[in-house]
């Protein structure tokens, strides 16, 4: 079985939304409005390592395939296999740079992959599927890069649905005030 991982920054008050750029008003908060300290992203560059395949919304999709593949530090993340989850992508393959991207219809579709051997698969960025797929009983997971902010609107990680308790496997506060938290969903 392959581990589902949500991995995402995070405000405070559980924003997701526009970490980096976008139509937010705050958007690019973790760059613009906290102090960078590389040992908070130390975490990202582990996942590279951790992840073998890559899970996506269509959202998340449509702003992430323009831009990754021109990336050289997403060059790992480039070359492992991807799926983006969407009823509305045509075809059961849509384009990322030189390579593709499998399209996934269901949550039944994405059960299915879970169940395949393989390694870890990474979700970025992608709420709304976050959201689907902890409501559907599929994250393993959930490392998190908390902000010391508060946005007050946006894209939360966590929408109205069951209780879900969590086990804290690894924790790191930094000088900047933002808080590595990976928590493994207790079953």
């Amino acid at each position: 079985m392959r581990p589902i991982v949500i991995t995402t920054f995070l405000s405070l008050d559980g924003v997701m939304e526009a970490p980096g750029g976008g139509d937010h008003p705050h958007a690019g908060w973790t760059f613009k409005d906290v102090e960078f300290d590389e040992a908070a992203y130390e975490i990202k560059g582990r996942e590279i390592g951790e992840a073998s395949a890559l899970m996506f919304g269509r959202r998340s999709y449509d702003e992430f395939a323009p831009v990754w593949p021109s990336m050289e530090e997403f060059a790992t993340y480039n070359a492992m296999p991807k799926y983006v989850v969407s009823t509305t992508l045509e075809g059961d393959r849509v384009p990322w740079g030189d390579g593709e991207v499998t399209v996934l219809r269901s949550l039944d579709d994405v059960a299915a992959l879970k169940e395949s051997e393989g390694g870890e698969i990474h979700v970025h960025g992608s709420a709304h599927l976050a959201q689907e797929l902890a409501r559907a009983g599929l994250v393993d997971r959930y490392t998190l890069l908390v902000f010391p902010l508060l946005l007050g609107s946006g894209k939360r990680l966590f929408g109205d649905g069951d209780k879900t308790k969590l086990s804290l496997v690894e924790h790191a506060a930094y000088g900047n005030g933002v808080t590595l938290q990976r928590y493994d969903v207790v079953r």
